[in-house]
């Protein structure tokens, strides 16, 4: 998605409460036109975004992309994000907040804004906000109310667990959700979260391009699910990160057959970190050459 209109980056900038108190005002004398919002790594914390907050519920604030990672940003200022785009939520695309310290608690108010069907974000990143299980099911749960605008999501290093993935493949399976990139990055998932997962997106197969998996216990039971998909012919996924997910040469063959069953839409496979023996490396070299496989991409082997 292109912001077109003017922005602000003032990333990475010692900026307090104070610094963003002062922003707030100044944006709110002038609302209309700011479309792009760059504060990553400064210390607004729960006080400063609450200034920023009264900008946002503005009706004159037209703003689409909002970056605040890495604000130290906790439940209370997660409520005041949450309630000001409620009351004014159409125009917000983009909200990034990794690194911070939500918690499930913060994720509950954040989930309030993404059921109002006057919620057309597009991309949110949560990366790295100590979110559990409950975190994961209100996100699931609020999505699934209002699935269609949604195009990527970033829940990486958080304690998703199996049973944190089991709530979000409730809503990967939906017809409405056109979820296009799913970042899942070490949260814990074995071979149950890995079924779900894949039995999610067979159901669902056609709109998903990247999903990134790494560092989590897929092991070679959770590959062969996940390779289930990767054989489905509507299947349109053309990047699959599986670094450091304890793959050894069943699960490589298990991807091998797949990838060779059908002329996949495939283009980039990471899999760094893992254990392929010699037969597994001897596959993946003629898959290479396979005429199912031309286009794609692999790395770590």
């Amino acid at each position: 998605m292109a912001v077109k209109g003017p922005k602000v980056c003032l990333y990475k900038c010692r900026i307090g409460e104070e610094g963003f108190r002062a922003l707030a005002s100044a944006l709110r004398s002038n609302p209309s036109h700011m479309r792009e919002l760059q504060l990553s790594e400064n210390k607004a914390g729960d006080s400063g975004v609450k200034h920023l907050s009264s900008l946002l519920e503005d009706p004159n604030c037209k703003l689409e992309k909002l970056h605040l990672d890495g604000c130290s940003i906790g439940e209370e200022g997660f409520r005041a994000l949450a309630s000001a785009l409620r009351s004014n939520p159409s125009h917000m695309r983009e909200l990034q907040l990794s690194h911070n310290k939500a918690g499930d608690s913060g994720v509950k108010h954040l989930s309030s804004l993404l059921e109002d069907p006057n919620c057309t974000l597009e991309k949110l990143h949560l990366d790295n906000c100590s979110i559990e299980e409950e975190g994961f099911r209100a996100l699931a749960s609020a999505l699934r109310s209002n699935p269609s605008h949604m195009r990527e999501l970033q829940l990486s290093y958080n304690k998703a667990g199996d049973s944190g993935v089991k709530h979000l493949s409730s809503l990967l399976q939906d017809p409405n959700c056109t979820l296009e990139k799913l970042r899942l990055d070490s949260c814990s998932i074995g071979d149950e979260g890995f079924r779900a997962l894949a039995s999610a997106l067979r159901s669902n197969p056609s709109h998903m391009r990247e999903l990134q998996l790494s560092w989590n216990g897929a092991g070679d039971s959770g590959v062969k699910h996940l390779s289930s998909l990767l054989e489905n012919p509507n299947c349109k996924l053309e990047k699959l990160d599986l670094m450091y997910c304890s793959i050894t040469d069943e699960g490589f063959r298990a991807l091998a057959s797949a990838l060779r069953s059908n002329p996949s839409a495939l283009r980039e496979l990471l899999l760094y970190g893992n254990q392929p023996g010699p037969s597994a490396q001897q596959l993946f070299s003629e898959l290479k050459t396979h005429p199912n496989c031309k286009h794609l991409q692999i790395y770590g082997l």
